[in-house]
């Protein structure tokens, strides 16, 4: 497979998601972006704008096994990763297997559990494994978490740790759609009772674990100049430095944000890395990874300003 195919590919995925959901093409991209480069998506947005719906539309198009965790305060770690439970009838344990045993794993409201709980998905996120009673259990190649949080609701929830946040690739916002968009969404579904489901929308199947596989490889083996490189690195130390900031982002952002530019070129079928893919997506890599200084949280800036800042400052290559 080669770069122009897999933006064939992405353009298919994105016709059949539009069957069924409006707007939202932001949010889209960065989950292509995503899947082509093995990365994680932490979307969060007020309820009612279709973060479920789109993760599910996603998965069915992807034809990829399709998970969901309801998080609440009382979920245990051995409700997500499994447990082993004693057979009486064979006096021996046999392994139940938790949800998280899927290929595609929506984490709804992540943010309603305990960091205790949330912790569980450490490993799975980085390592694609699970470790119950000591053993390792590998999860699917194309493992995925696309997990939601609502930020207007405060009570109740328990942020993030910076541990967590740091294994997602992206978070995106959703926010609200346009006056136009919200007419269509309203004729499309407003004569619907009940949620609705992607298999009633007539999204079919158009990628496939082979496809995918060679999508991956294909993205992984897209050169970045010396230039880029160095771009990259030095908008990531720029967080370090900022004295609008308590800390900045790790080197795994950077690792990060280079491979999600190599998807980047790929969707825009470019068989190399421009500076522009990193400045399009550093946002998203950066917004839920630095945390504001106590100078900047008094003043109210918001932490999308500060990066749009830091990336003006920062010169790239031309």
């Amino acid at each position: 497979m080669n770069v122009t195919e897999v933006k064939a590919l992405a353009e298919e995925i994105r016709h059949e998601v539009r069957r069924a959901i409006v707007g939202q093409d932001e949010a889209v991209e960065l989950l292509l972006i995503a899947l082509f480069c093995s990365g994680h998506v932490l979307l969060e947005g007020p309820p009612g704008t279709a973060k479920t719906f789109l993760t599910q539309c996603f998965a069915r198009v992807l034809g990829l096994d399709f998970g969901r965790i309801q998080f609440t305060p009382d979920l245990m770690p051995g409700d997500i990763i499994g447990s082993n439970l004693f057979n009486f009838q064979t006096s021996q344990f046999t392994l139940t297997r938790g949800p998280i045993f899927t290929e595609l794993l929506l984490a709804d409201e992540i943010n309603r559990t305990p960091p205790k709980t949330q912790a569980a998905l450490l490993e799975a996120m980085q390592e694609r494994t699970v470790t119950i009673d000591g053993e390792t259990h590998a999860l699917p190649p194309h493992f995925m978490v696309i997990a939601t949080q609502n930020p207007i609701e405060q009570q109740g929830v328990y942020p993030l740790p910076e541990a967590q946040l740091d294994r997602f690739l992206f978070k995106h916002r959703v926010n609200y759609p346009s006056a136009e968009e919200e007419k269509r969404i309203v004729a499309t579904h407003g004569a619907r009772f009940g949620a609705p489901k992607a298999n009633e929308w007539g999204i079919e199947q158009r990628v496939g674990a082979g496809r995918l596989a060679e999508t991956l490889a294909t993205v992984a083996t897209i050169p970045m100049v010396d230039e880029v490189t160095n771009y990259v690195v030095a908008l990531i130390r720029a967080t370090r430095e900022a004295p609008d900031l308590e800390a900045g982002a790790s080197p795994r952002a950077a690792a990060m944000l280079a491979g999600a530019a190599r998807a980047r070129a790929a969707l825009d079928g470019r068989g190399y890395v421009i500076p522009d893919d990193v400045k399009a997506l550093a946002p998203a890599v950066l917004r839920h990874r630095l945390i504001l200084s106590a100078a900047a949280e008094i003043e109210g800036r918001p932490i999308e300003d500060v990066v749009a800042r830091l990336i003006s400052e920062v010169e790239a290559p031309r």
